[in-house]
């Protein structure tokens, strides 16, 4: 495919086929997809390839309370996992909250599910000092999931990047035995869509783009 057909329409796939993701196909994918940057080309991320199915409904399981309190929070009109504010949502609320099985089932039918982590011992927190939420380690990790996704849609195959399991991060290490060195930075099932979507709504360049400044003018072609 085209680079730009690629970008324009890779998605994110939650639904899957009972076809099969090949080694070979899969290796072709991480072999193409580990050329992305990452801090001081330190390449400090590791990919765990787990096909055991009862390995991933257990990393469902660890990925339903976060699931849970994300559609508690969006019903009580809350931005879900935000920190800036408190969630006035009690834990109660949560419990007893149903939230879409897509958020879990991807991770059961897929073909294969990915956990992506990170040496934290390499990355690069240049934001570590400032009173926010840090971001800029991601940079070491997350050109590399978005390959991922890429090089799968270039294939045929498709998939989603997932965090829902991050918060239950130990149990998830001890699950597949990832060093407590590492973060857990996304879970990405991986499959072929039962569908391919060739049109995606997104906003256009001038709704988020301006020059020189960010209240400047806006940017277009």
């Amino acid at each position: 495919m085209d680079l730009y057909d690629v970008m324009r329409s890779t998605f994110a796939a939650r639904e899957f086929t009972d076809a099969p993701l090949p080694d070979d196909v899969l290796y072709r994918i991480l072999d193409n997809a580990r050329f992305a940057p990452s801090g001081g080309n330190r390449q400090g991320a590791h990919v765990t390839v787990v096909r055991d199915l009862d390995t991933r409904r257990r990393i469902a399981e660890l990925s339903a309370p976060a699931s849970r309190r994300y559609f508690a929070q969006q019903a009580a009109g809350e931005s879900p996992w935000n920190p800036l504010h408190a969630s006035a949502v009690p834990q109660d609320v949560i419990d007893r909250t149903d939230f879409p099985q897509q958020f879990l089932t991807p991770l059961v039918k897929g073909s294969v599910v990915l956990v992506i982590s990170v040496d934290l011992g390499v990355v690069a927190a240049l934001d570590q000092d400032l009173d926010r939420v840090g971001l800029a380690s991601g940079g070491s990790v997350y050109p590399l999931v978005w390959n991922i996704l890429l090089a799968a849609r270039n294939e045929g195959f498709g998939g989603t990047i997932t965090t829902m399991a991050i918060p239950q991060e130990p149990r998830l290490q001890k699950l597949l035995g990832i060093p407590q060195t590492h973060a857990v930075a996304a879970v990405v099932p991986l499959g072929k869509p039962v569908r391919q979507l060739t049109k995606l709504r997104r906003q256009p360049v001038a709704d988020f783009v301006t020059r020189e400044r960010f209240d400047g003018a806006t940017f277009s072609g």
